[in-house]
């Protein structure tokens, strides 16, 4: 019944109508009015993967981050090749000091569009404050990265870094496998591992 309800509320056209009032009310800076309306087209229609990114520029300049991102990561599930989406993703992610997140993002960016000067400009700014970051830091950062926690996960992995604590010369032999120096250079450069 829920669910018929809702199907019998959606309209494209009245959601693109909210769409625009909430572009207005952006442009006019009344950001709370703004997610209103983009709010409403997304019940409207909530296959509109703009209106999600709308809204989440909407938060973002609301200090909303959480919701924001939660904004941006369904906007990418209905389009996965929305630039504009990663862009703000990176930015976003940036101002909560995310920055391997907010690395990622741009780098998503820039398999899109390899000439989106905006990504260079994010990834540049990542590396800056990359170097700022103390190794502590760094280290936590990396820790909520999901990548590398299934790197840590990984039962062969973790056996490797044993082998590499106890005989470092056998960092040499892991090394060899391109699979596993790739792992292991991303523990390196994100600092929860040292390569001498």
């Amino acid at each position: 019944m829920k669910e018929q309800e809702k199907l019998a509320y959606i309209n494209p056209e009245i959601a693109e109508e909210e769409r625009e009032k909430g572009n207005v009310s952006f442009k006019n800076a009344d950001y709370p009015a703004a997610v209103k309306h983009y709010t409403e087209s997304t019940k409207r229609n909530p296959k509109d993967p703009r209106v999600y990114s709308n809204r989440a520029a909407c938060y973002t300049k609301l200090a909303e981050f959480t919701l924001a991102l939660r904004d941006i990561d369904e906007c990418l599930k209905l389009d996965p090749k929305f630039l504009k989406a990663y862009l703000r993703k990176g930015a976003i992610c940036l101002t909560i000091k995310e920055i391997l997140r907010a690395q990622h993002a741009y780098e998503a960016a820039l398999e899109i569009d390899p000439n989106c000067q905006e990504a260079f400009n994010g990834i540049r700014n990542c590396n800056s404050q990359k170097n700022d970051m103390t190794p502590e830091e760094k280290r936590k950062q990396a820790m909520e990265d999901p990548e590398i926690q299934n790197i840590l996960r990984d039962p062969s992995m973790r056996m490797i870094l044993e082998q590499m604590q106890q005989n470092p010369g056998a960092a040499n032999d892991h090394l060899q496998n391109p699979a596993i120096r790739e792992k292991i250079m991303k523990l390196a450069d994100s600092g929860i591992i040292q390569m001498r």
